[in-house]
């Protein structure tokens, strides 16, 4: 767990917890953010448990059957909506074209959705596909930690692909135990103390 900016950078393959009580703007209440990349000019990341009601069907007929439980899109973050980014899991010893890794020693990373999906999914565990980003431009992110907004956590390979993503923002506080371990239960309104 991260407390100030200078041992933060980067942040590319970690998570961020939106600290509540904190960080209430409604794009981030309660969000996990896996982090794609981040250093001097700014950084940007996806959203993990935002499930929305879009069917992957829909947009993504050919990647319907191949995406991970829920097979929804998932509200990556604000901004650019119509941009969709897809995260996998190579199976055990598999290194796909179209992949490029996110989490080095953990085997997760981005998928080009353009090739072909019955190839390349033979080659993927898991799959999740997100519509926006969350992005942070220069200084903005290391400012909003430092405020605390954020907590900053490691990522497990699992995180992206949670069966259970409503559940994901708890389960990742909890799993970081001493006091953060705390902010799990805290309640949606404060006033219900």
């Amino acid at each position: 767990m991260t407390e100030s900016s200078d041992e933060t950078l980067p942040l590319a393959g970690r998570l961020l917890i939106a600290t509540p009580g904190v960080l209430e703007d409604p794009n981030f209440r309660r969000t996990v953010v896996l982090m794609l990349e981040h250093g001097e000019n700014g950084g940007l990341g996806v959203v993990l448990n935002r499930p929305s009601q879009t069917p992957v069907l829909e947009p993504f007929p050919d990647w319907d059957s191949y995406t991970t439980s829920p097979p929804v899109l998932f509200v990556g973050g604000p901004v650019s909506q119509q941009m969709i980014i897809a995260l996998g899991k190579p199976r055990p010893g598999e290194r796909p074209e179209g992949f490029q890794e996110v989490l080095p020693d953990r085997r997760v990373g981005t998928v080009d959705l353009s090739r072909d999906p019955f190839a390349l999914a033979a080659h993927l565990e898991h799959l999740r596909v997100f519509a926006g980003y969350a992005g942070w431009s220069r200084g903005q992110l290391e400012a909003e930690i430092d405020a605390g907004a954020w907590f900053v956590a490691d990522a497990e390979p699992w995180d992206a692909f949670s069966p259970e993503p409503d559940g994901l923002w708890r389960d990742v506080l909890r799993r970081q135990g001493g006091t953060i371990a705390y902010f799990a239960d805290f309640p949606a309104d404060p006033r219900w103390n």
